[in-house]
């Protein structure tokens, strides 16, 4: 009898240590069950104490990558990642809608932990105008959501208020990461006007590099197979925490997540 597994594509760029990016992404989803797909939208020469270069694919060869994709092997749900050039954001949404594509996670990175703005300016037109209308749900850290709704958030109440700001401007449900900046761990999901806080656990360990490719990797994973979006959130946290209770140390800066925990023979399953 032939296995027909579920599937999920990542367009994203590559991290050469394997931490997030690419690389994060198809261990999530090998972790989480699901066969991952690439389309690599650029290179880069990184480890976790930073990124040395960075080489963008052609507009022209990622329409070729994710062509090659859905014309082979449909994905059941697709995730994005970091995609610096407007021309690059303008194909994906492109390609997405040709091929009506379904359970687009889009993660809007924009702005890093330490607040640099890592795409330009007119990327971030492209991505509010055209991706993120095409998404199932998105899942913004606090300065990102912030830059979505051009509004500030302070507490958990702004969170509620800016949430359903983006689901009625975009039309897309929303994953609101708490994060740092409001002193928790504690995630929102604003979905079709319902809102659901999912409480942060919190890990006493400093490596944390991908955490949020895996986590929208892993909420994408769970979508392919057929879970809800609320359920997916739930799995892909409980992944995530598993994933960094682990405690893999590597690296000499903020190392990743151990993301084949669940295949290491513990016992774990998911």
């Amino acid at each position: 009898m032939n296995c027909k597994a579920k599937t999920a594509l990542t367009i994203a760029g590559s991290d050469s240590s394997g931490g997030a990016g690419i690389q994060a992404d198809l261990k999530t989803m090998l972790a989480n069950g699901v066969y991952g797909m690439t389309a690599i939208t650029a290179l880069t020469a990184q480890n976790t104490v930073g990124v040395t270069a960075i080489s963008e694919v052609s507009p022209e060869f990622l329409k070729a990558q994710i062509d090659a994709v859905f014309t082979d092997i449909f994905p059941h749900a697709v995730k994005t990642g970091m995609v610096a050039n407007a021309e690059l954001t303008e194909i994906i949404s492109e390609r997405l809608s040709f091929y009506n594509a379904k359970n687009i996670v889009v993660d809007p990175v924009m702005i890093a932990t330490s607040g640099a703005r890592l795409i330009s300016e007119e990327a971030v037109e492209t991505l509010k105008k055209k991706l993120i209308p095409l998404a199932t749900v998105i899942t913004p850290n606090i300065p990102e959501a912030e830059v979505l709704s051009g509004m500030k958030i302070a507490d958990k109440a702004d969170m509620e208020k800016v949430a359903e700001h983006i689901w009625k401007v975009y039309g897309c449900a929303v994953l609101l990461k708490g994060g740092h900046s409001i002193n928790n761990a504690n995630d929102l999901l604003y979905e079709n006007g319902e809102t659901t806080w999912f409480e942060g656990v919190r890990i006493d360990n400093p490596n944390t590099h991908g955490t949020g490719c895996t986590l929208s990797s892993a909420i994408a994973s769970n979508l392919a197979k057929g879970h809800s979006l609320k359920d997916s959130v739930q799995l892909a946290k409980e992944y995530i925490s598993g994933a960094l209770s682990a405690m893999l140390d590597l690296g000499k800066g903020s190392g990743p997540l151990h993301h084949g925990f669940p295949l290491d023979n513990t016992g774990k399953k998911f």
